[in-house]
């Protein structure tokens, strides 16, 4: 497996103005040919293209934009051979991210695979919860699907009227306090808070049901002990909580370990690289791409 360092000298060595989106599509290929279906890179450059505060860029999240990104890399392949969707964001639209699985699915007939080489967080975890498997390292992770509405968390915003309730009761002068804090809402705010997360454990509780815990005793029941824990806002620390390996093990989604084929590993983690040292090289901020040359790409 070449190292990140590897990648860059290779990369260095072709020389050419193509050379970064060559040596991404050799190890997308490589993949494929190991895992004998179809293999399509998601990647965000959100850990290397921040804004000047340090916050993300915009253009790194998850959007409606990326349709055109998967329609393009798409076309042509067998899609009989099913998908395995690498997958490497922060998250973003829960629509946007809804309308990508729901394409997938009628695409490659639900046939889908995610592997997480390192972070797939929010709705990145929301897509990997519509896969019939997720493949993990020991150091990848997946993240709460607490929504966000106009940059506020969902669930904390729900959170803090329940406690201002409990409160509230108790010392009546707390009331004050409270209606400072919520008067800095837009009206309408709390209703859409209630609807983004009910509207998310519905959305995410019919794709396990219907996809890796169909053939459970009780899928439904099983989905939503595992939604629970991944909207679960009092046991994590901030959206970005990281639930590592086990932890998905633990809740109950089906997980296996990239350790467990040190081949796979090896692959993976070369596609892993290889969409870094781009990243690190260019002013693309998010890349689709598939193994036969289908590249799509947003630029800073």
């Amino acid at each position: 497996m070449p190292t990140w360092n590897e990648v860059n000298s290779e990369i260095d060595q072709l020389g050419s103005t193509t050379a970064c989106d060559e040596i991404r599509k050799k190890y997308i290929l490589k993949l494929e040919k190991r895992v004998e279906r179809n293999v399509i890179a998601y990647y965000s450059g959100f850990l290397q293209k921040r804004n000047a505060d340090g916050s993300i860029h915009p253009e790194c999240a998850i959007s409606d934009l990326d349709m055109n990104g998967f329609m393009a890399v798409v076309h042509d392949m067998d899609r009989t051979r099913g998908l395995d969707l690498v997958l490497h964001t922060p998250g973003g639209g829960v629509e946007a991210g809804r309308a990508i699985v729901e394409y997938l699915y009628k695409m490659f007939d639900s046939d889908i695979r995610v592997i997480v080489p390192h972070m797939a967080m929010s709705v990145g975890t929301m897509i990997a919860c519509a896969s019939k498997e997720i493949i993990m390292g020991k150091h990848s992770c997946l993240g709460p699907t607490d929504p966000q509405v106009k940059g506020y968390p969902a669930l904390g915003i729900l959170a803090e009227v329940d406690k201002s309730i409990v409160e509230i009761r108790k010392e009546p002068m707390k009331q004050i306090i409270f209606q400072q804090i919520f008067a800095k809402y837009p009206p309408a705010f709390i209703s859409d808070c209630e609807r983004a997360v009910q509207h998310s454990k519905e959305m995410v509780k019919g794709w396990l049901a219907a996809g890796m815990f169909k053939d459970f005793t009780d899928p439904e029941s099983t989905a939503d002990a595992a939604i629970s824990a991944l909207m679960d806002y009092e046991g994590t620390a901030e959206h970005s909580h990281h639930f590592l390996i086990d932890h998905c093990r633990d809740i109950g989604l089906n997980v296996s370990a990239l350790e467990d084929d040190q081949k796979l590993q090896e692959d993976v983690l070369s596609v892993h690289h290889a969409f870094v040292a781009t990243f690190a090289r260019m002013n693309a901020i998010k890349i689709v791409q598939n193994a036969n040359g289908g590249i799509w790409t947003v630029g800073a």
